[in-house]
């Protein structure tokens, strides 16, 4: 049976990473770390981690003309990804993302968009016939939210179920909400899309009857090792997560969107679907890395 079709739009950017035993304050600088340079962009980890876990995938994505541009494509390329819906500016850089990671797996991350802040509307609307025959589009908010706002709806023209992973966490306007049909922030960005200081459950489940009002219908709040919160059909319900020991929280909840969105693709039931992506989200964090990160099917047990 052919796969269901999933449209991801987001930023490719070159993560470069340095692991240290601890962050440094500002101000202070931090001796003896290791370096790794790695591919990511919360876009691209999505569209490799849902690659690898059996989506059939459509990456739409604008790099620079520029050598991170083209080992971002020879990358993905790599992953077996269709790399002919990703642009090159001419006029940007790539995107690079400057990351700091603890002997705790805790990280702070610098970005500079680049081609990333210019993959607009005009853009999208060359591929709106993609977006209109997918079955599931994922996005994120590495990309300007006019392009967001402008494929959420042209999705929902056609009933095809937009999630919504509000990451970095920004104020969206008011419009965007009735087009997304899943939403699954995590604590720090449901408080600042709801105002409600989401901490515990109890809080959680404040945070997301208020997104739910907005206009979502079923919100998923991440809540790192403590799984998620989800409400779906009227309904709470709470997904674990596996223990693991974790190294690198990095792409964590990129490929917990990315397991999501496949399982949802296969028909799973919601709760299935959000258990995948539990697991599949431990597994990331026990790497290094991002997109490298990333599991295989076979690699999440459940």
């Amino acid at each position: 049976m052919k796969k269901k079709r999933i449209v991801i739009i987001g930023s490719s950017n070159t993560d470069m990473v340095i692991k240290t035993n601890r962050l440094p304050a500002p101000g202070e600088t931090v001796i003896g770390g290791s370096f790794f340079l790695n591919a990511g962009g919360k876009g691209a980890n999505q569209a490799v981690a849902a690659s690898r876990l059996g989506g059939n995938i459509l990456f739409i994505a604008k790099v620079g003309n520029d050598i991170f541009g083209e080992q971002a494509i020879d990358f993905l390329k790599k992953e077996k990804l269709n790399t002919s819906f990703i642009l090159k500016d001419k006029k940007s850089p790539s995107g690079i993302a400057l990351i700091n990671v603890d002997d705790k797996g805790e990280n702070c991350i610098a970005v500079a968009s680049g081609a990333n802040a210019s993959l607009l509307p005009s853009d999208i609307k060359k591929f709106r016939s993609q977006i209109e025959t997918a079955a599931l589009l994922l996005m994120q908010l590495e990309t300007p939210v006019e392009t967001i706002l402008y494929a959420a709806a042209a999705a929902a023209k056609k009933n095809v179920v937009t999630i919504l992973n509000p990451a970095p966490a920004c104020v969206l306007p008011n419009e965007l909400y009735q087009y997304i049909s899943i939403i699954t922030p995590n604590e720090t960005e449901a408080t600042l899309l709801t105002g409600i200081n989401v901490h515990n459950d109890e809080t959680a489940r404040q945070a997301c009857i208020a997104l739910n009002k907005k206009g979502v219908a079923t919100v998923i709040i991440t809540m790192g090792a403590k799984g998620a919160l989800v409400y779906h059909n009227n309904t709470f319900f709470r997904v674990s997560a596996p223990k693991v020991k974790a190294i690198d929280t990095t792409a964590a909840g990129d490929v917990f969107n990315a397991a999501l969105t496949v399982a949802l693709s296969e028909d799973k039931p919601m709760k299935e679907a959000v258990q995948l992506a539990c697991h599949a989200a431990a597994v990331s964090v026990t790497r290094l890395g991002a997109q490298s990160s990333a599991p295989y099917r076979k690699e999440v047990k459940m």
